[in-house]
C-alpha cells in the first residue's frame, strides 16, 4: 500500500508586471533624491516660465516675433528643454553609470531582465517631461499666454519630441563607453539642438539657412509642431516626419549597439 504524499503548493513567481512597477517606483524615488536632476530638468524650466511671466513686457505682441509675445515664444521651447535635459543629459549618465557598476550584468541572472530597467527609465523621464511640460503651459496660460487651439495636434507633437529624444538619449548610452564620456556626449549634444530650438535666437529671427537647419533638427521640428498646433493649425507633416525620423533611426542605431556589460 502506497501512502499519498501531499503536493506541495508552488510558490507563485513574482508578476513581471508588478516587479516592473517596482522597478520603476525605486528608481523614481533615485531620482528625486538627486538634487542636480530635479533642479535642472524640473525646477529650471518652471522658474523661467514664472519669471517670463511676471515681466510685463514680455506678454505682449512684438513684431520682432511674428506678432507672438516673447512669452508665447519661449514656452515651447522650455517644452523641448525637459524632453532634452531628462533623456540627453541624465538618461545616458544613469544607465551607462549603471553598466559600469555591473548593474545590467547583475540584473540578467535575475527574473527582472536590464531591458525592464531601460524601460523603467524611459517611462521615467517620459511622465517627468509631460508633467513639467502641463505645468509650463498651465503657467503660461495664466499669465496671458494662447492655450493650443489644436490640441490634438499639440500632444502628437509632444509625445513624437518625448520619442525622438529619448531615441538621441538612448543612442549616446549606446556608443558611450563610460559615464564620463556619457556626460560629455550629452553636452555635446544639447547646446546645438538646443540652439536650434531657438533658446538663444528664436527662429522667429533666424535667417533662411538658420531656419531650415532649425526645420530639420529635432527640437526645431518640435518647436515647428506646437507653434503650428497653438495657432490652431495642424502640425506641419513635414515637421512631424522629421520627429518620427530621428525616433525610429536612433532607436533602431541604439538597440543595434547597445551592450549590457
Amino acid at each position: 500500500m502506497t501512502t499519498a504524499v501531499p503536493a506541495v503548493p508552488a510558490v507563485p513567481a513574482p508578476h513581471r508586471r508588478s516587479a516592473f512597477w517596482l522597478l520603476a517606483r525605486t528608481e523614481g524615488l533615485l531620482f528625486l533624491r538627486s538634487a542636480g536632476s530635479v533642479l535642472w530638468t524640473a525646477l529650471l524650466p518652471v522658474v523661467a516660465i514664472v519669471v517670463l511671466g511676471i515681466v510685463p513686457g514680455t506678454r505682449h505682441p512684438s513684431h520682432s516675433f511674428g506678432g507672438l509675445s516673447p512669452l508665447e515664444v519661449y514656452v515651447p521651447i522650455l517644452m523641448m528643454y525637459v524632453f532634452l535635459m531628462a533623456a540627453v543629459n541624465m538618461l545616458p549618465a544613469v544607465l551607462t553609470g549603471y553598466r559600469e557598476q555591473g548593474v545590467l550584468r547583475r540584473l540578467s541572472t535575475t527574473p527582472v531582465p536590464p531591458s525592464r530597467l531601460l524601460g523603467a527609465q524611459g517611462l521615467i523621464y517620459l511622465g517627468i517631461g509631460i508633467v513639467i511640460d502641463a505645468l509650463i503651459l498651465v503657467i503660461a496660460t495664466a499669465f496671458g499666454a494662447r492655450a493650443p487651439h489644436q490640441f490634438t495636434g499639440f500632444v502628437l507633437s509632444l509625445l513624437l519630441v518625448a520619442a525622438a529624444t529619448l531615441g538621441i538619449g538612448m543612442l549616446i548610452t549606446a556608443v558611450a563607453s563610460t559615464e564620463k564620456i556619457a556626460n560629455a556626449l550629452g553636452l555635446a549634444t544639447f547646446f546645438p539642438l538646443m540652439f536650434f530650438a531657438g533658446l538663444w535666437i528664436p527662429r522667429q529671427s533666424m535667417d533662411s539657412v538658420l531656419r531650415t537647419i532649425s526645420d530639420y533638427s529635432p527640437l526645431g521640428a518640435g518647436v515647428r509642431a506646437l507653434q503650428a498646433s497653438t495657432d490652431g493649425h495642424w502640425p506641419p507633416v513635414a515637421a512631424l516626419l522629421v520627429l518620427a525620423g530621428y525616433a525610429i533611426v536612433c532607436g533602431a542605431a541604439a538597440a543595434r549597439l547597445f551592450r549590457w556589460e
